[in-house]
């Protein structure tokens, strides 16, 4: 009994398959529901944005410190007392202004002695002249031997020789007391004084410092990557850099003015140097600085969001809406500049999807979330 109920039970599958297999078209309705199936799934929903054509410049970014041209430190070079100070702290001082006075009472007189020296031996000069000459005339007469002759003309030279001597000790007492005098070496501004009349001061005593302020230079560093890019723009002309300090300070404009001839093996940069005109003072030595070099400047290029740029093992791609489609186009990143990007491989007109990319595949059916915005200008 239980072996007939099998039997029955297998008679009617083999029934009902054989009823499926030729039934009129049984055989294409299931394909039909599964394509019926994918033709239903609605399109993905994407943003889009518009390429931005514009001029992009390529710009490098660092932080630098502000250092003036020149910059004097100012000491004695005797030992002596301070006579008068003829400045002031923070002072703005010329080339060759007098700054400070020391006592040079000794320097003058030594001054003085080496005058009368050279006064005494042009005294002595001038009467063995005039002895060797009237010694000529009593030669030629053959009342004096000729070794007397050339005795005196041996003095003659002696004391020439010993005026140029005093002359020449002359110049050097006159240069020591020079000493008592400091001057502005340039012009700039003066820094803290820490002398006062009567304070003694040697070799080793700093005076005050005197610092070039107009032009000043902003110091900073590159990584060595951008050495290539950096000789490059130096030799189209001048670098144009920016400079700024604080967050809300206008930026001063001035150029490249320097690229130092090695790089630091170790930190793999290159030190660079920008001069700024500084009349406003808006730059002050010691300060960080945030600095912008531009090195050149992209010409019309096409720019797109980063966020929209695709990349995987076959390049980089973005996708572009044509005819409710996803189209998958292949670009080349050029230069980044913030959140966007230059990019070459679009024609500027296409709208590119940035947001829902992650759901499409090549050929898939979109609908746009909103109408197509600009893309944001480089900052």
């Amino acid at each position: 009994m239980k072996n007939k109920k099998i039997v029955i039970l297998i008679v009617l599958a083999l029934a009902a398959a054989a009823a499926f297999w030729y039934w009129p078209g049984a055989k294409t309705a299931a394909p039909q529901a599964a394509k019926g199936g994918r033709e239903g799934q609605p399109p993905t929903v994407v943003n889009v944005v518009s390429p931005a054509r514009r001029d992009v410049p390529v710009v490098l970014s660092a932080s630098g410190t502000v250092a003036p041209v020149q910059s004097v430190a100012l000491h004695p070079q005797t030992t002596s007392t301070i006579r008068k100070v003829h400045i002031k702290e923070g002072q703005y001082v010329k080339a060759g202004q007098l700054m400070f006075s020391l006592d040079d009472r000794s320097q003058e007189a030594n001054v003085d002695k080496a005058r009368a020296q050279i006064a005494r031996e042009r005294a002595a000069l001038a009467d063995l002249e005039r002895q060797y000459q009237r010694s000529e005339e009593l030669f030629e007469q053959k009342f004096i031997a000729r070794s007397a002759l050339d005795t005196l003309r041996s003095q003659v030279e002696a004391a020439r020789a010993a005026l140029g001597a005093g002359s020449a000790a002359l110049a050097a007492e006159r240069v020591a007391a020079s000493y008592g005098t400091i001057r502005a070496p340039m012009a700039g501004r003066v820094g803290a004084i820490d002398v006062h009349p009567g304070s003694l001061v040697q070799p080793a005593t700093l005076l005050t410092t005197v610092t070039q302020l107009d032009p000043v230079n902003v110091a900073f560093t590159l990584p060595e990557s951008a050495l290539a890019d950096l000789l490059a723009a130096q030799r189209q002309g001048q670098v144009p850099v920016q400079a700024s300090v604080g967050e809300t300070a206008q930026p001063v404009l001035g150029k490249l003015s320097f690229i130092d001839n090695t790089v630091d093996p170790q930190a793999g940069t290159i030190r660079v140097k920008a001069l700024f005109d500084n009349g406003e003072e808006r730059l002050w030595p010691g300060q960080y600085a945030t600095v912008r070099v531009t090195l050149r400047t992209l010409r019309d290029a096409v720019v797109i969001p980063q966020s929209a740029i695709i990349t995987n093992t076959r390049g980089t791609s973005v996708y572009v809406v044509a005819d409710g489609a996803a189209l998958s186009k292949p670009v080349s990143r050029v230069h980044v500049a913030g959140t966007d990007a230059v990019v070459t491989g679009l024609n500027g007109n296409e709208q590119v999807i940035t947001e829902g990319k992650q759901n499409l595949r090549p050929g898939g059916k979109v609908r746009l979330a909103q109408a197509p915005a600009p893309s944001r200008e480089t900052p």
